[in-house]
């Protein structure tokens, strides 16, 4: 069975810095994108970056410059590091995998995560 557990969100100042890691288990991490997208109040889903073996790293247009995805094959985890935090930054960030080469579409996802909120406010 595929679990993927997000950890690491809470309330941060804007200005401040956040990093989200996702936990997975039950596939073959290395065959796998690892990803992230975001809900936020009132909006459409968004992909923000994704790492794989094959692609390296993507990042949505609101994700570069600010956002770092890595990944750990050794503790199969997924990482996303959001520096100089925006009120625009706050939702709820899914994690996502997809089998192979990373897509930015969320109805190629294979596996989700539940998600983790993100508020952005002083």
């Amino acid at each position: 069975q595929v679990r993927l557990v997000e950890s690491g969100g809470g309330l941060v100042q804007p200005g401040g810095s956040l990093s989200l890691s996702c936990a997975t288990s039950g596939l073959t991490f290395s065959e796998y994108a690892m990803g992230w997208f975001r809900q936020a109040p009132g909006k459409d889903g968004e992909f923000v970056a994704a790492i794989s073996p094959s692609d390296g790293t993507w990042y949505g247009d609101s994700a570069k410059g600010r956002f770092t995805v890595a990944s750990d094959s050794a503790k199969r985890q997924v990482y996303l590091q959001i520096h100089n935090l925006k009120p625009e930054d706050t939702g709820v960030y899914l994690c996502a995998d997809k089998a192979g080469s990373i897509s930015t579409a969320d109805n190629a996802v294979d596996y989700w995560g539940e998600g983790i909120l993100v508020t952005v406010s002083s």
